[in-house]
């Protein structure tokens, strides 16, 4: 009996080594025989092995980054250059393609000059100016170059912004005098969103919330890029960027940053999407609606 009963420890521990799976097996010795049809079987509150709820939530997430890596590489194959990083806040999950890879930033760096005035005004312990309200507000939701250019010198400029940038934790930013030839990478942009948003970081209540409203409310014909992969009854906000520029032969940067909510908490996503080298504008619209459409599709969100 002592021979049986430790090749009875012997299978159970071959199990729990071999991360599950139930094994039957027959026994035989000196006459007698036996039967394990399950080496989990037996003792009072045993449980099965095998992985968790939370392990197996893993292992689907990166399941379906794989195959969101392939559909990107497929579109890469045909299209001009991109980058695009998510941070679902719900789950978790982050996920880049080219992400650490540097683009100009066109007028997206208005959501980040928008970020830079609420925390000066926080730090002089105080709200926007109505001046200030008065270029931040057609920054963000007409994408206004001379009110951004305004708006940007009476912060202090390259110097300021770079500051300020370090607070937000934008790593991979370089500002640039000439604002809309800074360069960021899709990493950072996702990260610069969730800084908008979130209780911990450096925003305010208050300067959270008028982010929040300005770029919800941008104009109809700025109202593309992320909100194209918003379902009904969410909600979206969104900072987009284009530029044409000789120096690129006069082929087109367009970039969409911005995030997609549902009222019942289930989704809470941050997108950036950044190109270069596109044809015309709208069809860089188009590659970075369909690059972000991917994100949703695969991801799961």
């Amino acid at each position: 009996m002592r021979r049986s009963r430790n090749l009875i420890i012997a299978v159970a521990a071959a199990v729990i080594l071999g991360g599950g799976g139930l094994i039957a097996l027959g026994m035989g010795g000196d006459g007698e025989s036996g039967g394990v049809t399950s080496a989990l079987t037996g003792g009072k509150g045993n449980k099965p092995a095998g992985p968790s709820p939370e392990e197996l939530a893993r292992i689907e997430r990166a399941k379906r980054a794989k195959q969101l890596d392939a559909a990107l590489k497929a579109v890469a194959a045909e299209t001009p250059d991109f980058a695009v990083a998510v941070i679902d806040r719900k789950t978790g999950q982050a996920y880049q393609y080219q992400g650490t890879t540097k683009f100009d930033t066109a007028s997206i760096v208005k959501a980040q000059i928008l970020a830079c005035e609420l925390l000066q005004a926080q730090d002089k312990d105080r709200e926007p100016t109505d001046g200030e309200m008065a270029l931040a507000t057609p920054m963000i939701q007409l994408s206004d170059n001379n009110a951004t250019t305004e708006l940007f010198e009476h912060l202090g400029g390259k110097a300021a912004i770079t500051k300020c940038n370090k607070r937000l934790g934008l790593t991979q930013t370089t500002v640039n005098r000439a604002w809309g030839l800074t360069k960021t990478t899709a990493t950072d942009q996702v990260k610069l969103l969730s800084r908008l948003v979130d209780p911990r970081g450096p925003l305010d209540a208050d300067s959270r919330q008028t982010a929040f409203s300005l770029m919800n409310t941008v104009a109809d014909d700025q109202d593309w890029g992320v909100p194209s992969v918003a379902k009904p009854g969410e909600t979206t906000t969104v900072k987009n960027g284009w530029d044409t520029r000789s120096a690129d032969g006069g082929l087109w940067a367009v970039n969409t940053i911005g995030r997609v909510t549902a009222p019942d908490g289930k989704v809470d996503v941050s997108v950036a999407v950044l190109s270069h080298n596109n044809q015309s504008m709208d069809s860089g619209i188009a590659l970075v609606e369909k690059v972000a459409q991917l994100t949703r599709q695969h991801l799961k969100y």
